[in-house]
């Protein structure tokens, strides 16, 4: 899920809309976000009716200087919808504090602890559980799973909402025009991104929220302490350099996604290379070159970002495994 509502808007009045459960189809999951303002807003609960609804009644609250509300939204005829499912909104009047941290953690864990009944109430948790922000009572919980309603003391209720740094991690060797193009299109997707280069004065000058720029000339430094998991796309300006990435990625403990850009011929070369260097001819095969989803054949830059963005996408989508939500009657 991506973390598009927090864009930085100091000292503007606004209302956080979290589609707080679920039942049968909706457009949008238990965690999906926006963040109304009296003019625009940032992020989406899943467009159409229910999202126009939501957004006038955000714009009202802030008028009325409404705190909070929780709706149930049948998405059937009434609001024009053929989704045929239910879901429940909640509507926050968000203040300053509590934004200014969230946008500070958007690369870690934080968990959003919010009263839908009784008095306004709100706490941040760190991902151990601990105590961050707010208000410090909260009623006993389990942090994990995913966004839902759960019950506290005398059947209050409250919105135990997770707000989750990304999980896919690309490592992104190579500064020029396509890794730069590669960068602008991962900038709006659910994903964190290290960008490496030796040549600082490469990097955009505008480097998007979700990426970390390393400036190194010891790049290998940076494969062997990266996490397992991590996702790996080789594509410097130097065939040398490249090499040597491989073989630090390709041996590694752990299996984990690998591309290198070039055509089959630098493949080939490059196979050859790994195997004198003493590279399993299994953990070679792995090895995604040329880079990119089949049939799209383009060499500009943006074409071959597009391609390489999707292919990503894909990839990590497939280890990914959804959770069952609980669902409100």
């Amino acid at each position: 899920m991506t973390n598009d509502w927090l864009h930085p808007h100091a000292g503007t009045a606004a209302v956080l809309v979290t589609v707080a459960a679920v039942k049968g189809s909706v457009p949008r999951e238990p965690g999906a976000k926006m963040l109304v303002r009296a003019g625009d807003f940032d992020g989406t609960i899943g467009g159409g009716h229910l999202e126009h609804r939501a957004l006038d009644i955000a714009r009202a609250m802030l008028q009325l200087g409404e705190a909070r509300r929780f709706e149930r939204f049948p998405l059937g005829p009434s609001l024009g919808q053929c989704c045929g499912g239910v879901a429940w909104l909640a509507f926050e009047r968000m203040e300053v504090e509590q934004m200014d941290i969230l946008r500070a953690r958007r690369h870690q864990d934080t968990w959003r602890l919010v009263a839908l009944d009784g008095a306004s109430e709100w706490t941040l948790l760190d991902e151990a559980g601990r105590h961050l922000a707010g208000a410090v009572t909260t009623p006993a919980l389990e942090a994990q799973g995913g966004t839902r309603v759960v019950e506290g003391e005398g059947g209050r209720r409250w919105l135990l909402d997770a707000v989750l740094a990304p999980r896919d991690h690309l490592m992104l060797f190579g500064a020029g025009h396509v890794g730069a193009a590669i960068v602008r299109a991962l900038a709006p997707l659910p994903c964190r991104v290290t960008w490496v280069d030796e040549r600082d004065d490469l990097f955009l000058a505008d480097i998007p929220a979700n990426v970390t720029v390393e400036a190194t000339d010891t790049p290998e430094a940076l494969v062997e302490k990266a996490a397992p998991g991590t996702s790996f796309l080789v594509m410097t300006h130097s065939h040398a350099l490249d090499l040597r990435l491989c073989h630090a990625i390709l041996s590694r403990s752990s299996k984990d996604w690998f591309g290198l850009i070039g055509s089959s011929t630098k493949r080939s070369q490059f196979e050859a290379r790994l195997r004198e260097r003493g590279i399993d001819a299994a953990r070679i095969d792995d090895m995604v070159c040329p880079v990119g989803l089949p049939g799209i054949e383009g060499k500009a830059p943006a074409v071959i970002a597009a391609s390489v963005a999707a292919q990503l996408l894909s990839v990590w989508e497939a280890a990914h495994h959804p959770e069952e939500q609980p669902e409100l009657s």
